[in-house]
């Protein structure tokens, strides 16, 4: 019977199977490496499970799981957008710009490592006097209406710079300053607050600012603490906190260098344009 039933599925495969196959194995490699670094991909694992519940429930003949989560999984339905929406508008954005599909032009390595120098030289600085400092990197999704919310300066990026820029009672040192490649775009940018009310009590307003924005973009966001002189960066709406200097350099490296495009992380598993 298996034997039967094989042969006739290969009999009615066709090219545009393959093609169908493929197409939705890359939307699904799509959506995983869209959401792997977020806090959605804890939410899809609760889907999950309550996927397996459901299927374990109508085995097991328990009718009333069953109706339960039949009945919850509509509600879920209708919540997702609304819980989803920070991926979603990503998501749309990155379709919308064609960054799936084609690859920007990326600023050369060595202009990367000397723009972190900079960057880790003039936040060391700052910490010591307890200057505290927003310093935004943008990747992948455009950052132009944080951008917008600021002053334009379109500079090189320099540690005399930066730490004239967040010198305390000057126009400019409330607000993050957003690098764009290896330039600094603009400073004295506003940047959206976080919602989630599960953080330390220990973070302040520029650790949530950072927390915010790195919940809706895929930018990196250093955090150079007034209060503690402690240097930590956000990603993905999580923070992280008290790394060692190398460690720090390795991960903002990493960040900023990894492939981008979707075709690139296709053929690099874990990449991103």
């Amino acid at each position: 019977m298996l034997g039967l039933q094989l042969q006739g599925l290969i009999q009615t495969f066709h090219a545009e199977d393959v093609l169908d196959i493929i197409v939705v194995a890359f939307m699904l490699y799509w959506a995983y490496v869209a959401i792997r670094n977020t806090r959605a991909i804890a939410l899809v694992k609760g889907l999950i499970i309550l996927g397996i519940i459901d299927i374990v429930s109508h085995e097991l003949n328990l009718h009333v799981v069953s109706w339960i989560l039949q009945q919850g999984m509509t509600m879920i339905m209708v919540a997702l957008p609304i819980v989803f929406q920070p991926e979603l508008r990503r998501w749309l954005e990155q379709i919308g710009r064609g960054s799936f599909f084609s690859s920007n032009s990326e600023a050369p390595e060595k202009d990367i490592d000397a723009m972190i120098a900079e960057v880790m030289a003039a936040s060391k600085v700052m910490a010591r006097a307890h200057i505290g400092a927003l310093i935004v990197f943008e990747r992948d999704v455009r950052l132009g209406d944080i951008i917008d919310t600021g002053i334009q300066i379109d500079g090189i990026v320099s540690r005399e710079l930066l730490n004239n820029i967040f010198i305390p009672n000057t126009p400019l040192h409330d607000g993050a300053v957003v690098i764009r490649k290896s330039r600094i775009m603009a400073a004295g940018c506003l940047l959206p607050l976080t919602q989630n009310r599960s953080l330390s009590t220990e973070l302040g307003t520029r650790h949530r600012a950072a927390i915010g924005l790195s919940e809706q973009a895929d930018a990196v966001v250093l955090v150079v603490s007034e209060e503690t002189g402690k240097i930590s960066y956000t990603y993905g709406g999580h923070i992280y906190r008290e790394l060692p200097e190398q460690q720090m350099r390795d991960s903002l490296r990493a960040f900023l260098l990894q492939p981008k495009s979707m075709w690139a992380g296709f053929w690099k598993i874990g990449g991103r344009r």
